[in-house]
């Protein structure tokens, strides 16, 4: 193997000269017992002199490009950010006719947005809470400078004859002022200027024979769009640095709830539409992206100020719309081999593609190793690419992809076939590779129960899990006849084991409202896959239903008959700006004026833009596109448009990597080093029965207090992380739900193995709740304070659907590396 450092001899000859030439004047002032001040005049005398010359040259330089090319010469004067998109992109045009008919209309688009804050947000705030019940706008002015389309693309080809699609590149910076008060608490607060840069996409379907010709205005943005906000009144706290990218993260959150793909604001313009069918289309394909390995990366880490050269620590980040993975980080390798698998919706194509980006892992910031970007429509062509692509914006560097298209299928005719391909027919796990999709409209409830006060109404929301995947529907307050009209997506491992649990639950008091459970298999059965009917809800009121519809999609990869001498079509989309280049798109516009295969994969879930932090480890969820995630899901911190900004990935707030749904090589990174600490310990010998040692709880259900009781008593014979032991502490969750506020964590116990702990936790739960739930511990290791020496020690899944559970009992159990294979010590 190549050695790990090499070392630049005339760099290294080269560093001591100029050492030399700056300490021998010092000591020759030293010697002749001279004052200091003569350094610091010679300093200033230098720094002038090179001022004056590179000030001179600046001018000769440019006066030279000039006269050699004029129109280059102009071009370099005026920065590319400052150039709309139109200039950059040929088929994106012009819109000022556009921009003129907004401005006119402006006062009165300012009157409906006014009148939207009075009569629809000041109410839904004010009835959120009771704290909030004085809230209220004191002034709200939108400001005098319209919103600007810097430029349109409109799409011909590759779409349905029945619809148009435009792109505009969106542009406002406005001088607004919103304030708002809470009078019972005296506080005020409210933002003074807001600028929001992003691609909306206008879709107008369906075409009809009739006036007015279009049956429907569809609009959303493709990805997150890049927000800047400036507070006034108590809010002036969120511009406090590291308090101002969270604030603007939490508000691009909100509104992907409502205008990020697959999420879309829906106007029909004749009443026959069918507007849910609009809202919320079925996706157009899933991606299926083998992240395989990459080779002659180039070398960022480097030693002693560049002259001991070293290697990369690699890591990937995959991006397809809104859904964005992040690969585990190989060390000190130019040539890393990932083997991760991942699964993308794909909603909106021409418009979406596959953008890539690898990064050298740092301390501080991260380098960039190199980009690359793949039109889907090729990939749809194709079906199936294997293949290396070229690295742009980097002198060197190839990534090997393997790029798969499924097609949704409305029929079970080929989903044995699919079960095979992926040895879901064999093995019982719930997780690994999709065979299907399954596609939920979560539409409304009626006649829910009070919940635990009478006359009371509740503040409902869904809780929807099909195995260890779970995700919620938004909060709608104070009614027990909500209306969520939200759309959900999970992708199925095998959908004849598989079943979908739905529970509506009561925000405010944390009580189950009722619930139902359908076998996925009753979907194989119905005409195309598909139910849409009100669905008897178990533990409710008499006549309490909720209205779902629910559709099946067999994925399939239908691969293309292709002659032998076929050479497929699919190009990389080359960037044709440098990086700083593209931030064309999202800049502001405006006029001057003032102001593999296996046999035991495991789930992988997108990370996707701000959050509550989790383990990187415990995460199994769906790697969908629907905004609805659970908090466990690590969604993005702000739109991957954060990388056109920076060489560092700084667009990810917690940089783990997203679980592969690969082969045993792509665990989970703390399963995976977990697995390879316990080889280091076998190192030729037959460790005991419990090699990561063992956990006494107490596990039993009150129902006087309707709560699960947990008792952590302690842990032995666990593994020593580092030289010095262990600093072990044990985390749990009730699954499926994985939100931070069902967390319970024990304290730490420094430097040690046998960890004594004696502490009561409890979960809200009914016992026929409690039954269908599974109790998720893990001991983990603490670490310091920014230290790399945190991770997994050891993992327990304890299903809970045991007739003792009102018992209870006390019990050692055995931890593994993945928990799946729990069983009870003593």
């Amino acid at each position: 193997p190549p050695p790990l450092l090499s070392v630049d001899v005339t760099g290294l000859v080269s560093q001591f000269a100029r050492s030399f030439v700056l300490i021998f004047p010092v000591y020759v002032l030293g010697y002749l017992g001279l004052s200091f001040s003569w350094v610091l005049i010679a300093l200033c005398g230098l720094f002038w002199i090179r001022r004056h010359r590179g000030g001179k040259s600046s001018r000769l330089g440019r006066a030279l490009a000039f006269l050699e090319d004029e129109e280059e010469a102009v071009r370099l004067s005026v920065s590319s950010a400052d150039l709309p998109a139109w200039v950059h992109f040929p088929d994106t045009e012009r819109a000022e006719w556009l921009n003129k008919t907004v401005k006119q209309m402006w006062p009165f688009i300012c009157q409906f947005i006014e009148k939207l804050f009075r009569e629809t947000i000041e109410p839904a705030v004010r009835g959120a809470n009771n704290h909030l019940s004085t809230f209220s706008f004191t002034k709200i002015d939108i400001g005098h400078q319209p919103l600007r389309i810097n430029g349109v693309k409109v799409y011909t080809e590759n779409v349905d004859k029945r619809q148009i699609i435009l792109d505009l590149q969106i542009s406002f910076v406005g001088n607004c002022e919103i304030d708002l008060e809470i009078k019972r608490y005296f506080c005020r607060a409210g933002v003074k200027s807001i600028q929001i840069h992003g691609t909306m996409r206008v879709i107008l379907e369906p075409l009809i024979g009739d006036m007015p010709l279009i049956g429907a205005l569809s609009l959303f943005f493709l990805r997150k769009p890049l927000l800047e906000i400036n507070w006034t009144g108590l809010t002036n706290l969120l511009d406090v640095p590291g308090l101002n990218g969270l604030s603007d993260t939490i508000i691009l959150d909100i509104i992907s709830n409502y205008l990020v793909l697959p999420n879309r604001i829906t106007v029909p313009l004749v009443s026959e539409v069918q507007i849910a069918q609009l809202r919320f289309p079925i996706p157009k394909g899933v991606l299926r992206i083998h992240f395989i390995e990459a080779q002659d990366l180039e070398g960022k880490d480097t030693y002693l100020k560049g002259i001991v050269k070293g290697k990369s620590d690699p890591y990937g980040i995959i991006r397809v719309g809104n859904q964005i993975f992040q690969s585990k980080v190989i060390k000190e390798n130019l040539n890393p081999k990932w083997n991760e698998v991942y699964e993308a919706l794909v909603y909106e194509h021409p418009g979406q593609e596959l953008e890539i980006e690898l990064f050298d892992e740092d301390p501080d910031k991260d380098d960039f190793l190199g980009s690359l970007m793949i039109d889907l429509i090729e990939v749809e062509k194709e079906r199936l690419l294997d293949e290396w692509f070229t690295l742009d914006e980097v002198s060197k560097g190839k990534l090997h992809l393997k790029l798969e298209w499924l097609t949704l299928m409305p029929t079970a005719d080929n989903l044995d076939k699919v079960l095979t391909s992926i040895r879901a027919d064999k093995d019982q796990a719930n997780d690994g590779l999709s065979s299907a999709l399954l596609i939920l409209y979560l539409d409304s409830a009626r006649n829910l129960p009070s919940g635990k006060k009478i006359n009371s109404n509740p503040n409902p929301l869904v809780l929807l899990s099909v195995g260890h995947k779970a995700q919620e529907s938004k909060i709608r307050y104070k009614t027990n006849e909500p209306v969520w009209e939200e759309n959900f997506t999970f992708f199925v491992h095998n959908p004849k084991r598989q079943d979908l649990e739905v529970e509506v639950r009561d925000e405010q008091h944390q009580c189950s409202l009722g619930n139902f459970k359908l076998p996925l298999s009753q979907l194989l059965e119905s005409e195309d896959l598909t139910m849409h009917q009100r669905f008897h809800l178990s533990n409710s009121g008499p006549n309490s239903t909720i209205n779902m519809k629910i559709a099946l999609r067999v994925l399939s990869l239908e691969k293309q008959a292709r002659s032998p001498d076929h050479q497929h079509s699919a190009q990389v989309k080359r960037p044709s700006l440098s990086k700083d280049a593209r931030k064309s798109s999202f800049k502001p516009q405006v006029p001057v004026s003032p102001k593999p295969d296996s046999n035991k994969p495991v789930p992988a879930s997108p990370v996707t833009d701000s959050d509550k932090k989790t383990d990187a480890s415990e995460k199994s969820q769906p790697p969908n596109a629907s905004p609805q995630w659970p908090t466990d899901l690590s969604r993005s911190s702000s739109s991957l448009h954060a990388s056109n900004f920076s060489y560092s990935p700084s667009h990810l707030s917690v940089k783990e990597p997203t679980p592969s749904i690969a082969s045993d090589i792509s665990l989970p990174i703390a399963t995976q080093e977990l697995r390879q600490r316990l080889r280091q310990l076998e190192n030729g010998t037959t460790l005991g029965q419990s090699p990561l040692g063992q956990i006494q709880l107490t596990i039993r259900h009150s129902s006087q207090r309707n709560k699960l009781i947990v008792v952590v008593h302690s842990c032995r014979n666990l593994i020593a992380f580092s030289e010095e032991g262990s600093d072990p502490y044990v985390r749990m969750y009730l699954l499926p739900d994985k939100r931070r506020s069902g967390r319970r964590k024990t304290h730490v116990s420094k430097k040690m193995l046998n960890p004594v702990f004696d502490q009561t936790f409890d979960f809200s739960v009914s016992l026929p709740e409690v039954q269908r739930r599974t109790l998720d511990v893990a001991v983990k290791n603490s670490g310091g304070f920014l230290s790399k020496d945190k991770g997994l020690l050891g993992k327990l899944l304890i299903p809970l659907a045991s007739e003792e559970l009102a018992k209870g009992w006390t019990q050692w159990y055995d931890l593994t590396e993945d928990g799946t294979r729990p069983h009870g010590a003593s």
